[in-house]
Order: structure tokens, then C-alpha cells, then sequence
């Protein structure tokens, strides 16, 4: 049986993280793995926190009643007041138990707030560089992105979310610190976000997506985006944070100052439902109701980012270090960014190009590998160099 055409149309476009992936899976199987450097997939190479891992022993143990059927498609209420208590803390807004949805990681909450508000034709605004998946899950939904080129320094920029504004502009996916650039958006950007919005005429959604929010480096914090603009709806995960990626446990957070919340409140939980999702994970429910605020050591993603921008740097790469995340985005040394990561490729060394990220020109580095195979790269980083002609 054929499959559907726009599905054949989106394999050819798909995700360049994955395809780099397989490639090094065959590389590795020809060179040996000792001799295959794999800067493509951001799969935590830590362990989760002791903390994590103990609160799942004793939830598991414990073996509560109905520990394993199904509960409210939005979650454990007691769960969602605990997510919703931790919200307040850190916004200063008034966020209930009835505005969180317990989903399926992060890619899950964008997805349920994207089914519940889009018709047809409606139009999202992705900045640019941005998550190689938002583009699918905008047309998961019927929508059709609009993407919008971020400044010099990866930054939004407020004027040019101004232009792309059209009556069809339903929401705007905000992620920082985003991946892939690593950048973290200021409180003065933040706010002149909430001023266009504000000047736009119709409600429009500000999906904030913050996996990497726990992930920032030298002592930096990320202003909370549901504090400084007025209509967001937060999607986070413990996926990152923790090292917990394969678990799928993240929440949906509506802001009490989103327009029509009731209604808005009863679509997130159809839709939850509908998807398929039904609900997040029951027992990873209950360990984040104990857990939540546990982190893995970032510290350790600090060094390596030093360690890799500073050699990368020496041998003469245009780089900037990031704020967070543990992703590297950087300038390819020729225009053509397919052509350089082939070039690393046959160096043993695998990185994924900027252009599966909206912007070509760059590839994306990813910090979840060990420090020693970090270290031993750097020869084939430093040899792809040389045979792109400098």
C-alpha cells in the first residue's frame, strides 16, 4: 500500500539529526566506534540524579492502588497542583492545578496546545535557527508555519515578528534557551515580544517550549517567559534536566492571562486524549510529584563546552559560546554546510548541518558525548578544517 503523500514529502525533508545518526551507526560499524566521534543526537549522556532514580524505586515499591490504570487525561490532580505550586514560585502568576496537563515530554504539550487551537490554514511563527521538528508539528495540525529569521546573534527580532504578523497568526513557538544556538532570550526581548503581541489585534498564543531551561551556564538564569509576556502556554519536560529522555514525562502549562481559558482548558485535555497520548506515564507522574526540582550536574556540560569551543576556536572555527543547552552552533568554514559536515564525515567526526535547522551556513554540535572522545576529536575537527581549504 503506498503512503501518503504528504508523509512521502516530509521523509524527503526529514529531520538531518537522525539521518547523521544512521550514518554514524555505519561508520561505526566499518572504523569501529572507538573511531567515530557522534556530535548528532542530543541524548543525555548522563545518568539521572540519585535523587531521581531513588524516588522511582520507592514509587514502584510502594505499589499504590491503581498505580498503573488510567487517571484523568489531564493527570494526578495532585501532581498537576504540585507542578502548578512550583509555577507560582517561579512566575508570581496564579497558576491552579486545572491549568497543568501531565504529557508526554515536551514534543507532546507542543503538540496538544498546537491540536487545540489551530484550524486549517492558521499560521505559527518559528524563529529561525529553530528545533528541526516544529515544522512537523505545526502541519500535524493543518497549520502552515511562518518562519522568521532571529538577528546576527540569534536573537528575536521584534520588528520582523511585527511584518510576519497576519490575521491567520494563531501563535509564536519561543524557545530558550533554544536549540539549536544555544542563546538565551532576555528579559528586554521577552518584553518586546509581549508589546507586538499586545499591538496585534487577535489573540495569539506564545507557545514557550523549555526543556533546556535548567540547562545554562556561568551563573545565568532564564527569565520566565510566562512572567514577562502575557499569553503563554509553557511546555517543558524533566527530559534534559534530568537525563531522562527515553521516559517521556513533561506538562503543559496554560497562564491564567491566556484569553477564553476555560474553553482553552477544556481542548488541552481533549485533545491530550484524542492524540493518543490518553495520558502521560502514570509512575513518572508520581516520582516528578517528589522529584521535580532534581537536576543533573551542569557543570559537567560547562567543561565540555569550554574544552570543545576553546580547541575549535584555536584551530580558527567562528564560534560562539553558548548560554545553555548542550548544543554548539557554529559557522561552517565554507557557505555550503552539507558539504563541510561530509567533509568531517570522512574525518570520522559527525555533526549535523545548520540548513536541518533553518540556517545554512552553521552545524550543530552536541555536548552529550564523553569529554575524552570530545578531546580525542578535535584531530578530525582540525583536519576537516584543512580540507575545506584553510
Amino acid at each position: 500500500m503506498p503512503i501518503a503523500e504528504t508523509i512521502a514529502e516530509q521523509l524527503e525533508r526529514a529531520s538531518w539529526i537522525r539521518r547523521m545518526f544512521e550514518e554514524g551507526a555505519k561508520l561505526k560499524r566499518e572504523r569501529g566506534a572507538d573511531n567515530v566521534f557522534d556530535f548528532t543526537l542530543g541524548n543525555p549522556d548522563v545518568e539521572p540524579p540519585p535523587e531521581v532514580v531513588e524516588t522511582l524505586r520507592r514509587v514502584v515499591t510502594a505499589n499504590r492502588p491503581g498505580s498503573h490504570g488510567y487517571m484523568p487525561n489531564a493527570g494526578y490532580p495532585e501532581v498537576r497542583e504540585i507542578v502548578a505550586a512550583k509555577l507560582r514560585r517561579e512566575t508570581g502568576l496564579d497558576f491552579t492545578a486545572e491549568d497543568v496537563f501531565m504529557t508526554v515530554g515536551s514534543a507532546g504539550a507542543c503538540n496538544v496546545i498546537l491540536k487545540s487551537i489551530l484550524d486549517p490554514g492558521d499560521e505559527v511563527i518559528v524563529l529561525t535557527p529553530r528545533f528541526s521538528e516544529y515544522p512537523f508539528y505545526v502541519t500535524n495540525h493543518a497549520g502552515r508555519m511562518v518562519p522568521v529569521e532571529t538577528d546576527a546573534s540569534f536573537l528575536p527580532d521584534a520588528d520582523r515578528i511585527a511584518a510576519a504578523l497576519t490575521a491567520r497568526t494563531r501563535a509564536i513557538i519561543l524557545n530558550t534557551p533554544n536549540n539549536p544556538t544555544g542563546r538565551i532570550y532576555g528579559e528586554s526581548v521577552l518584553r518586546d515580544i509581549d508589546a507586538v503581541l499586545a499591538r496585534a489585534g487577535h489573540p495569539i498564543t506564545v507557545i514557550s517550549d523549555e526543556p533546556y531551561k535548567a540547562l545554562v551556564y556561568d551563573g545565568r538564569r532564564q527569565p520566565e517567559v510566562a512572567s514577562l509576556i502575557g499569553p503563554t502556554a509553557i511546555c517543558n519536560s524533566w527530559s534534559k534536566s534530568q537525563g531522562i529522555s527515553g521516559e517521556r514525562i513533561g506538562y503543559l502549562a496554560l497562564s491564567p492571562r491566556l484569553a477564553d481559558l476555560a474553553d482553552l482548558r477544556r481542548a488541552c485535555t481533549f485533545s491530550n486524549r484524542i492524540l493518543g497520548f490518553i495520558n502521560a506515564p502514570a509512575i513518572w507522574q508520581w516520582v516528578m510529584a517528589e522529584a521535580a526540582d532534581a537536576t543533573v550536574d551542569v557543570a559537567g556540560y560547562q567543561r565540555k563546552r569550554d574544552v570543545l569551543c576553546g580547541a575549535l576556536k584555536a584551530i580558527g572555527y567562528d564560534v560562539t559560546r553558548p548560554e545553555g543547552t548542550f548544543y554548539v552552533f557554529l559557522k561552517t568554514p565554507i557557505p555550503d554546510d552539507i558539504a563541510f559536515v561530509r567533509l568531517l564525515t570522512a574525518e570520522g567526526v559527525l555533526a549535523v548541518p545548520g540548513a536541518g535547522f533553518g540556517r545554512s551556513g552553521y552545524m550543530r554540535l552536541s555536548l552529550t558525548i564523553p569529554l575524552d572522545q570530545i578531546e580525542r576529536s578535535i584531530a578530525g575537527f582540525e583536519r576537516g578544517f584543512h580540507a575545506a581549504g584553510f
